[in-house]
């Protein structure tokens, strides 16, 4: 029987080892929307974290990649704001966490697209400060949650671009089995243009990797996705 040539068996070792990782271990995403908006721009990619949440639970302030609950097949990344057993109630652009008011402090005011945006540092109930944005003329209502108690296994997740994020506040809680994993680091970045979320796929992936190669910001690339 002819022996297996050197190069076939590293190359089924790399591919092993590749799969491992990409099951157990990390796994890359890039960025389609603006719906995180300071915190991680369009054209930002990402690596996560899935052994993380194996050994220890979510804690509020992590940026998560999950299953969305209204369609598994596509992946969304959010911030986790609730957490279970809390309760939860928004009005307008006030957030109520176990009846406190979730402070923030107002950043700057910032010019996107000819539009005017104000930018506010939030501090969650267990300390985590996080930039949000809001439009500063905001032409429709904002999405109201009643008073709900979140359930065990559960949480409620948001955009920091809070009036462009189609999040828990439309769709309901986020079931714990649909966290894929944990957003840690910013591996590249590029300038390119956005996705709709169902556009999303493998080759539109690379397409924007590609994209991104062409006009990179190379003062994102290993940047620590902390807050």
């Amino acid at each position: 029987m002819k022996a297996i040539p050197k190069w076939l068996k590293e190359l089924i070792i790399v591919i092993i080892v590749v799969l491992f990782i990409r099951a157990f271990l990390l796994q890359a995403y890039n960025i389609p929307s603006g719906s995180m908006k300071p915190t991680l721009l369009v054209g930002d990619f990402i690596l996560v974290n899935k052994l993380v949440y194996r050994l220890s639970d979510p804690q509020r302030g992590d940026i998560v990649v999950f299953k969305w609950p209204v369609n598994p097949e596509i992946d969304f990344i959010k911030r986790i704001v609730g957490m279970p057993g809390d309760t939860i109630e928004i009005r307008g652009e006030k957030v109520f966490i176990n009846g406190q008011e979730v402070s923030k402090r107002f950043v700057e005011r910032v010019q996107e697209d000819s539009v005017a945006k104000l930018i506010y540092e939030e501090t969650l109930p267990n300390g985590v400060k996080h930039k949000i944005a809001l439009y500063e003329d905001y032409l429709f209502p904002r999405k109201d949650v009643p008073y709900i108690k979140i359930p065990e296994g559960h949480y409620f997740v948001m955009g920091d671009n809070r009036d462009n994020s189609e999040d828990s506040r439309y769709w309901g809680l986020l079931p714990r089995e649909n966290i894929v994993g944990k957003a840690f680091v910013i591996y590249f970045s590029g300038d390119i243009p956005p996705l709709e979320t169902t556009n999303v796929s493998i080759i539109t992936g690379f397409k924007q990797l590609f994209l991104a190669f062409l006009k990179p910001r190379l003062e994102r690339i290993g940047y620590p996705i902390i807050w």
